[in-house]
């Protein structure tokens, strides 16, 4: 492999890693799955799944990348040169996420500037609609909404220049920084927001707990789709932060630190979140139900009009979430675009600054072409294609290949040497058999769902995705890789 640089400490990994979990989906969605499938009788699967799945699979992924120490593309080629092009499919739509993620990232940045001035004004849709996120009006293709491109502009830069720099230097610094000051400022954020009048009445929402819930297959799912996306499962991401790990590494307490780091950071978020729809409930007079929604509607409709209401302190606030948004995004930005950048520079025999800059200006034009009048609708229709046939799908397929012909055993000595806990038999039954099942049987029930409902539209996105993802990986299997 080419030099590989290590990380300075475990802190700059934890918080590397962290980073990469800590996400958008963290702030704006938790909430709203925990409110939607059960209340507090939500936490049951929610648990279950961090247990059989979310930290057995982290596990792996550590084991992997710190026993090969290399690409995720070289050590599938290791294990069978013809599981390399797995690898850069994944890796692939993995770094597709990075694309619209700075999209996404862009509508912030706009909503952090608009946040001082609250240029947004009082119908907080039409701004979003018109200035930022655009319709799903076709028509509107035509045009660039500029603010959004002006700020996918200016994020791909600040992405290069972190992530052309040596990881420790560059994502490890920033995460050291920017992670802490995530914790702090959404501290600040719900500690206040839990002091509101009418708070109780949204915690209380959130969590009433409806057990009769517990018997839908739906809500399981809903509760293993929910850790899967939130820890950044399976998206060769932990495996690549674990190969720069240096040597006695504690790895089974790296992931418990950073599954309950991030677990706890969504719950507490969702108490926040749901503290102020409670605060706009109670001062409005709108039924909880007509002010609960996720993603950009919470963010980007529902949270401006709060901060119209609240009179000074929603000066001070709206600054604060979208600046907290802006870090968690930049961080797992940083996380979805290591994959790609280290398989390349393993492969093609680049330095990492040459690779950073070239993958940075590909994925900067394809950004741009998400930032016409359908931003919104284009990211929504990626994303939920991505996830629910791509990423799920090869999750799974690692699960078989790492266990069934690599042998997960071999990663035993590695994951226990240095650990205070271990693992054994329970886990590798949970590798070898459970996970395989339970991700081929959510992959199945997503597939039905997403195409069921699919526009003609929506359905060429998907198809013309296939393809370049298929195109794309086949060519870059084929190249020798430098040095052989």
């Amino acid at each position: 492999m080419s030099q590989q640089a290590q990380w300075d400490s475990s802190i700059a990994f934890i918080f590397a890693m962290i980073g990469a979990a800590v996400g958008l989906g963290n702030i704006w969605r938790f909430s709203y799955v925990l409110y939607s499938n059960g209340g507090g009788s939500f936490f049951i699967p929610y648990f279950t799944a961090i247990a059989i799945m979310g930290i057995p699979f982290l596990i792996l992924e550590y084991g992997v990348g710190f026993s090969f120490k290399e690409s995720f593309s070289k050590i599938m080629r290791k294990i069978n040169p013809k599981f390399e092009i797995i690898a850069w499919i994944l890796v692939l739509f993995v770094f597709i996420v990075t694309i619209y993620y700075m999209v996404i990232l862009s509508w912030d940045l706009i909503y952090l500037l608009s946040s001082f001035t609250f240029s947004w004004g009082t119908d907080a849709a039409a701004y979003f609609t018109q200035t930022v996120g655009g319709s799903s009006n076709l028509s509107n293709a035509s045009f660039l909404l500029i603010p959004t491109t002006v700020g996918v502009l200016i994020l791909w830069v600040i992405l290069w220049f972190i992530a052309h720099r040596n990881v420790d230097k560059g994502i490890g610094r920033v995460s050291k920084i920017l992670i802490p000051s995530l914790f702090v400022i959404m501290g600040i954020i719900i500690v206040y927001a839990l002091t509101l009048p009418g708070a109780d009445i949204g915690v209380s929402t959130l969590l009433t707990p409806d057990w009769g819930k517990l018997m839908d297959v739906n809500i399981w799912l809903a509760a293993f789709a929910q850790i899967i996306f939130s820890l950044s499962m399976g998206q060769a991401i932990a495996l690549t932060y674990a190969s720069y790990l240096p040597e006695n590494s504690k790895l089974i307490d790296n992931v418990l630190i950073v599954v309950a780091s991030n677990s706890a950071f969504e719950i507490l978020t969702a108490f926040g979140v749901f503290s102020i729809l409670g605060y706009m409930s109670a001062t409005s007079g709108t039924p909880m139900v007509q002010l609960i929604t996720e993603g950009t509607g919470l963010i980007f409709v529902v949270f401006p009009m709060i901060f119209n209401i609240m009179g000074p302190i929603g000066r001070v606030l709206a600054p604060l979430l979208f600046l907290a948004i802006l870090f968690a995004g930049i961080t797992s930005a940083l996380g979805f675009f290591e994959p790609m950048l280290n398989s390349t520079v393993d492969k093609l025999g680049w330095s990492r600054k040459k690779a950073a800059t070239i993958l940075g200006i590909i994925g900067c034009a394809f950004s741009l072409i998400l930032t016409t009048g359908i931003s919104s609708y284009l990211v929504g229709i990626i994303d939920s294609f991505v996830n629910e046939f791509g990423i799920l799908l090869l999750i799974g397929v690692q699960c078989i290949i790492f266990a069934w012909f690599y042998g997960v055993d071999k990663f035993l000595p590695a994951l226990n040497e240095c650990s205070t806990f271990k693992v054994g038999k329970t886990w590798m039954f949970i590798i070898k058999y459970l996970l395989p099942i339970v991700l081929i049987v959510m992959w199945a029930i997503g597939i039905v769902t997403l195409f069921s409902s699919a526009k003609e539209f929506e359905i060429i996105i998907d198809l013309i995705i296939i393809i370049a993802v298929l195109g794309a990986g086949f060519v870059l299997t084929k190249i020798k890789p430098v040095g052989e």
